[in-house]
């Protein structure tokens, strides 16, 4: 069904890849090790009791909506009126977090091959990340050159978690080739802790999934401020970087005291030759979900005055996540004169989308 708002481009989906269609592309060694279940530096100890996956999403006969691009599609895009989703693949954000980056880096070139060969034909509403081995930055920038020209991939994706900061010059190399073809990048939250990206926060290891969940924006903070310091924008004047599920009230308050710092430390940064609250509303985009839901909903439009919202801020569900927001219900929260923009407008604009 199309939805009687507007346009609406969900930004942040996450699909479920078939495990056998994953191993059949892998060259040996490695597919052998794919089979034996050891495929990658594990995952995280803490415990979430709603499950990571709402319970809704299996089918009667076993499969799962997000496992199936027409399931996807039929279920979930025509139920809400989505007209293009964006597909984030998960396990991916793990993978790249092995400190063995042959294995790593050929398991996330078989989970790309899976959607490019078997899930866009099937629906091309269907948009998807290029999961790419960051650690070796030569890596990724092969398989930005292997796969970078289809036009369903419109995007790098890169974890929230690393060893260092994105914005440093040892990874420019993979935002040369995203701009080649006119790629954003994009991160995404979910293995903090994990494998080679150290602790999940300044402070160390939390003890509980509340307070790692609760946390994450640290990693956001972080690569903000380094991909703005670094003159990342600078050097490269196309490029977009997407801070997929991370939420947005922690945003004004970094951009204010970056301007505050920039005004007195400018010669640490010469590069960064405006404020960068300016240069963040060209460059940054931001998504919905999760959405800070204060006591007072006043509260929350207020926030969204202090920065360009019209123009840095995108709608994602999560799905199928446990704490996904529907588009109903994202639309509700947002004044009238910011919910095409929101909806569906601005995603449209990054991502090169038809919109007629």
């Amino acid at each position: 069904m199309k939805n009687k708002n507007g346009l609406v481009v969900d930004t942040d989906i996450h699909p479920g890849v078939n495990g056998d269609r994953v191993q059949a592309r892998l060259p040996e060694p490695w597919r052998t090790r794919y089979a034996s279940g050891n495929r990658g530096p594990g995952n995280l100890g803490w415990w979430n009791p709603m499950g990571v996956e709402r319970s809704d999403v299996k089918m009667g006969d076993g499969r799962t909506i997000h496992g199936d691009p027409k399931l996807l599609e039929e279920h979930f895009l025509d139920k809400y009126g989505i007209d293009y989703g964006v597909l984030l693949p998960g396990g991916v954000l793990h993978t790249a977090q092995s400190p063995e980056p042959d294995f790593a880096a050929a398991v996330i070139s078989a989970v790309n091959d899976v959607y490019a060969e078997e899930w866009f034909p099937q629906c091309p509403r269907l948009l998807s990340s290029l999961g790419v081995y960051p650690h070796l930055p030569e890596m990724a920038v092969a398989e930005i050159h292997r796969l970078g020209d289809h036009p369903q991939f419109v995007q790098v994706q890169l974890p929230s978690a690393s060893r260092i900061p994105w914005g440093q010059r040892i990874f420019h190399p993979i935002y040369e080739a995203a701009s080649e073809y006119g790629l954003a990048i994009a991160i995404h939250p979910g293995s903090e802790g994990v494998g080679l990206s150290g602790p999940p926060n300044a402070a160390g290891y939390p003890t509980s999934y509340f307070e790692w969940h609760t946390t994450l924006v640290n990693s956001y903070i972080a690569h903000v401020t380094s991909m703005l310091a670094e003159g990342v924008f600078a050097k490269f004047p196309d490029l977009k970087f997407v801070l997929v599920e991370g939420g947005i009230s922690w945003l004004p308050p970094i951009l204010w005291r970056m301007d505050k710092n920039w005004k007195a430390l400018h010669s640490t940064i010469p590069w960064l030759n405006e404020l960068p609250s300016e240069v963040a509303a060209r460059h940054i985009r931001v998504t919905t979900q999760p959405l800070e839901e204060p006591p007072n909903p006043d509260h929350f439009h207020a926030m969204l005055e202090m920065f360009p919202a019209e123009q840095m801020l995108m709608f994602s569900s999560d799905f199928p996540h446990w704490d996904g927001d529907a588009p109903d219900f994202a639309l509700r929260q947002f004044p009238d004169h910011l919910r095409s923009r929101i909806m569906g407008q601005t995603a449209a604009e990054l991502y090169g989308l038809e919109t007629g």
